[in-house]
């Protein structure tokens, strides 16, 4: 008699049934052997046998056990947050803020009903592009950037009495009114001069007044990339262009006021020079000059003739004179 898969499925549990491990193995892969019809089956019998039931999971329970892990596993994930260097925590739960600051670090929180806040207390330079009035009534456009931290003792006053868009609400509104009230006291053309660390200046400290007890500390105010308006932009440009003409030319006059004293010098110096000469010149070195100037000639073999009273000599020389 031909022996059907699910008698087979049996014969290989029960000789298995000595080891709980092998027998569960065997069970879930013949599981996979069986039709629907004799699945069921086998479930009947393994409950009827008390001894083989007993810790066996369905392979449909091992699916279920699998899908808990991994939601257990998210839920883990996800209640865990990690607060970087240079920032700080707090907690807020069901809207009420924990004023505790968290550390550095990973925080474990319940996802459902807290969340972690987290803020910078580093440096950040936060940028703002703005027209800023002049003395005269123009508006000159610049990038600025602020350069401004937190307190970390403030954060929770922060949070709970400004929120976390706090860069919109406060720090650009206090700017904007700092920047206008100070370059309305200062010519255009100064905050593209010298001028413009006094401007930066002043602004960093009519901030600091207002932001320094709300918890900010505002460490520099920086003008970048200043736009004068095209009217005045090409009158400091005439201008800077009239400043280098004449330097240029006070250096040509400074030094054509050199040469010409050089040249005073040097034709007194000839002048002292010809008139010691003169001075100096008698008849007795005249006639020895010309002794001397007889005998050089003397010395030379080439062919001349000298004519001479006997007291200077004059030198013709034939071949030039063809």
């Amino acid at each position: 008699m031909k022996t059907s898969m699910f008698e087979y499925v049996k014969i290989i549990l029960q000789k298995v049934s000595f080891n709980k491990k092998l027998f569960l193995k065997e069970y879930r892969k013949s599981y996979q052997w069986l039709v629907l019809e004799e699945r069921q089956k086998l479930k009947e019998w393994i409950r009827s046998q008390r001894r083989y039931s007993n810790g066996l999971e369905k392979p449909t329970d091992m699916k279920t056990a699998h899908v808990f892990l991994i939601v257990i596993s998210m839920f883990l994930i996800t209640s865990c947050a990690v607060v970087r260097q240079g920032e700080i925590g707090m907690k807020q739960k069901l809207g009420k803020l924990n004023p505790e600051i968290i550390e550095p670090g990973a925080v474990a929180y319940n996802p459902f009903f807290t969340r972690v806040i987290k803020l910078p207390i580093r440096t950040v330079n936060e940028e703002i592009t703005a027209s800023l009035p002049s003395k005269e009534g123009l508006n000159v456009g610049a990038v600025i950037s602020i350069l401004y931290r937190i307190e970390a003792a403030q954060a929770p006053s922060i949070v709970e009495n400004i929120g976390l868009n706090y860069e919109e609400v406060i720090i650009s509104s206090v700017f904007r009114s700092a920047a206008a009230d100070v370059c309305s006291r200062f010519f255009a053309k100064d905050m593209h001069s010298t001028q413009r660390a006094t401007i930066e200046m002043e602004i960093t400290d009519q901030m600091a007044k207002i932001l320094a007890p709300r918890g900010f500390e505002v460490q520099a105010v920086l003008l970048k990339n200043i736009q004068l308006p095209a009217g005045l932009a090409r009158a400091v440009e005439e201008k800077l262009e009239a400043e280098q003409d004449a330097q240029r030319m006070a250096f040509l006059l400074d030094r054509e006021k050199q040469e010409a004293t050089r040249k005073t010098i040097e034709a007194a110096g000839i002048r002292d020079a010809q008139k010691i000469i003169s001075e100096g010149l008698s008849p007795v070195i005249i006639q020895w000059q010309s002794i001397e100037a007889f005998r050089e000639l003397a010395k030379s073999p080439n062919a001349k003739v000298i004519l001479t009273d006997g007291n200077a000599p004059m030198l013709i020389n034939p071949i030039n004179d063809k």
